[in-house]
């Protein structure tokens, strides 16, 4: 099958999107199928430069978000290649330009256009005007005109599935979690991650790596770590990711006086994830936004306990201790993060983390992506033949 993913956020940005559809591009070619990513340009990558199978048009950074682009053209160009290439579906995986052209290149093409779901708008309002100018209601009309005459939508999670449901979407809907390429986050370590930021390997290490953002809700743990502190005066907390809050984030450290136990990386190049994640004797997230959770499953692909905040998706992963635990408040995600501290660091029992992996394996991702994509083709030509009778 040839397929044309359709999104503003890929390589070398960093973003759960952008990895999502990487893991599902790696993971459908190695099934034998043809994928092609139309996507931004990006100041990262020189001009000229070419990349098997990715098509980029020209962008400019998102108001707001800009870490992220946005492409202004493309509508035209993009139909030729899809056309060139024979696409027999267009997977869009934002609701912004490069989605826009996605489904133009679909309808010109009269092939089916499917979508993911990826992001839970309402969480990211405060970001336009401190929240003055949009509200819900405007997130539900845009979704709604966005889909219509779509040929079906992906969930990552049963979270963003409830909220298409509240926003009466009605196209034909699949819950499909994100997968990870479990043989890319364990890849032999190039280097020594403690060596490199300084901590001996008796010290017990917290990891959290995302977008240092007000909704990833960082801020919580560096509240709770003096009382984490008072019993592990060592304990190291490394916040890995840029983003907007950074700055905040660090004179919050300072007001804390956590400088001795709290380490900022920066960015993490995506081949380097595995390596922090092994290191890290706990992975911690108080992010209440997230819709696929794909650094908690990096995290446990890692062989790395997490301590998450409680969400839908975080029923379906954490069902038993030896993965994590999820929380409600910041005094139980206090008291989980202690209570595996004490435990010492373990290693997940082989057997368990092979069951899970398999779950949320890549493979099984692309398995069902696929399947949804041969349900939204035949769909398609079932309702093209009932037009053509009529």
């Amino acid at each position: 099958m040839n397929i044309g993913i359709f999104t503003d956020s890929y390589f070398p940005q960093i973003s759960g999107v952008a990895t999502s559809i990487k893991t599902l591009k790696d993971a459908l070619e190695k099934q034998g199928h043809n994928v092609f990513i139309f996507t931004t340009t990006d100041p990262h990558v020189k001009k000229g430069t070419v990349e098997a199978n990715v098509f980029r048009f020209s962008s400019v950074p998102f108001i707001s978000f800009t870490d992220r682009r946005v492409a202004y053209r493309g509508f035209f160009e993009a139909t030729k290649v899809a056309k060139e290439v024979k696409l027999d579906i267009v997977h869009t995986q934002t609701e912004f330009a490069l989605g826009m052209i996605g489904k133009y290149v679909a309808h010109q093409l009269k092939i089916p256009a499917v979508h993911t779901y990826h992001t839970m708008y309402e969480d990211y309002l405060h970001y336009v005007l401190n929240g003055h100018l949009l509200r819900p209601y405007h997130v539900k009309q845009f979704t709604n005109v966005y889909l219509k005459n779509m040929d079906g939508v992906i969930a990552p999670s049963k979270r963003v599935e409830a909220l298409l449901k509240r926003y009466k979407v009605n196209i034909p809907m699949r819950v499909i979690p994100t997968g990870v390429d479990v043989n890319s986050i364990n890849k032999p370590a190039t280097f020594d991650v403690r060596e490199e930021l300084g901590i001996p390997t008796d010290v017990p290490v917290l990891l959290t790596l995302s977008r240092i953002a007000e909704e990833k809700k960082i801020d919580r743990i560096l509240n709770v770590m003096p009382e984490i502190i008072d019993e592990f005066p060592k304990v190291q907390l490394v916040i890995s990711g840029d983003g907007p809050d950074l700055e905040v984030l660090q004179e919050q450290v300072e007001r804390l006086t956590l400088e001795d136990n709290v380490i900022f990386t920066g960015d993490i190049p995506h081949e380097d994830v595995g390596s922090y994640y092994k290191m890290a004797d706990l992975f911690v997230s108080a992010s209440d936004t997230e819709t696929q959770g794909l650094t908690y499953i990096e995290a446990l692909a890692s062989g790395t306990r997490c301590v998450v905040y409680d969400t839908d998706y975080t029923e379906q992963v954490f069902d038993n201790d030896d993965f994590g635990k999820v929380f409600n408040g910041s005094s139980e995600m206090r008291g989980e993060i202690l209570s595996y501290l004490r435990q010492g660091r373990k290693p997940i029992p082989t057997d368990k983390l092979a069951a899970k992996l398999d779950q949320i394996s890549a493979k099984r991702f692309a398995s069902s992506v696929y399947q949804f994509y041969q349900d939204a083709i035949a769909n398609y030509q079932k309702d093209l033949k009932e037009k053509i009778n009529d």
